[in-house]
């Protein structure tokens, strides 16, 4: 499930960081930069469920 969400979320930093450009080609700067700093959030969210997804598989593997 873990690596669904990450995926998921890798899909949506695309989509983020395509909407952040065309923003700022519209003269929205701020509205840019929110969305940029959205998509970073969603990298840092991917960091740790990509470490719980490994103390998950290591708790596994020791049973």
């Amino acid at each position: 499930m873990i690596e669904h969400w990450i995926e998921h979320n890798d899909s949506h930093i695309k989509s983020f960081r395509e909407w952040a450009q065309k923003a700022k080609k519209d003269g929205f700067l701020e509205a840019s930069e929110d969305i940029l700093e959205a998509a970073s959030k969603v990298e840092e969210a991917n960091k740790l469920l990509d470490k719980a997804r490994e103390g998950l598989f290591h708790l596994h593997s020791h049973k």
